[in-house]
């Protein structure tokens, strides 16, 4: 390790030069906490993230409280950091969740949907053609508003009910929410499963069906120490987009259930010693996930986080 705490930069060739880290901490993250963080609490995180470096970041949710009430407070965040000069994506779940984050000057929007039945019943209660024909007149009413439209595919790798989910039913969700205006694709290891191989199919089949490379983002979960293999095998394909949660945050950390988000530290640290810039602050950042974990009342799962945080002590 080179001094600072940052890691020797061994650069690799056929890798990206440049990296878009996708900020889902407060978002993704804080959504699956027990208690509700209060808001000025979240906007305290969001803005130390930016101060870090992160350009874009997932700021909340605008759902129904009662299916998320840990975002209840969307409305009230919102305001509250959208004078920082970074991009603030929100997940809108239908029209009505799109009208409210319009009305407050959101032009970042995110929809969710399911590569399979079973999660789609689970999580939004409809079929998948159900709940893509719910999304094309919100992604077609976003993009009329001027807004820049994420498309969400949950369950690409692996399904809790279904098992190991085929690809070519990945591919045709992904080719319907690109087909309705989506500009970027974000294809969510939901529950951590996937392996190095079976992530360069899914992206060359993707290819193949005429999704190009450069609309694709991945979200891996690191229940089974997967997630920076996957993330390697997709930068090899070229992906250029990556998705992590600040801390790790995301799932419990001590729940057998556990599904935990990618931390952006640990993806940071592998990027910088591939010679890969991300904009990031590893110091700053680091200091932002100890702050929000002392929030929280409990130590980050990020192996980065505990190692840098425990070497400056």
């Amino acid at each position: 390790m080179s001094a600072g705490g940052l890691p020797m930069v061994v650069p690799a060739r056929g890798l990206p030069a440049r990296v878009r880290i996708h900020e889902v901490g407060a978002r993704d993250g804080l959504q699956n906490e027990r208690a509700s963080v209060p808001t000025a609490v979240k906007a305290e995180f969001i803005r130390r993230l930016a101060g870090a470096g992160l350009t874009t970041i997932e700021a909340t949710s605008f759902v129904h409280p009662k299916w998320v009430p840990q975002l209840a407070d969307a409305e009230q965040l919102f305001p509250l950091v959208s004078d920082l000069d970074v991009e603030l994506p929100v997940l809108v779940p239908n029209q009505r969740g799109l009208d409210r984050a319009l009305t407050l000057g959101a032009r970042r929007i995110a929809v969710f949907a399911s590569a399979t039945e079973s999660f789609a019943k689970a999580n939004l209660n409809r079929t998948v053609d159900e709940s893509l024909a719910v999304f094309e007149p919100v992604v077609r009413q976003a993009k009329g508003a001027g807004a820049r439209v994420r498309g969400y595919v949950s369950m690409c790798f692996g399904d809790p009910w279904e098992g190991a989910v085929p690809l070519r039913q990945v591919t045709r969700v992904c080719k319907a929410l690109r087909d309705m205006g989506c500009d970027e694709l974000s294809l969510g290891d939901t529950i951590g499963v996937a392996t190095a191989g079976h992530v360069r199919e899914l992206l060359a089949l993707l290819n193949e069906e005429g999704v190009p490379t450069d609309v694709i983002g991945v979200h891996f979960h690191d229940t089974y120490g997967q997630a920076l293999a996957n993330t390697y095998a997709a930068l090899e394909h070229g992906v250029t987009t990556v998705d992590a949660s600040a801390g790790g945050l995301g799932g419990c950390p001590y729940a057998k259930s556990a599904t935990g988000n990618l931390a952006t530290e640990d993806l940071v640290w592998m990027l910088h010693g591939l010679g890969i810039r991300t904009g990031v602050d590893l110091g700053r950042l680091t200091a932002t996930s100890v702050w929000m974990a002392e929030q929280l009342g409990r130590p980050s799962p990020s192996r980065t986080v505990r190692a840098l945080s425990h070497k400056d002590q």
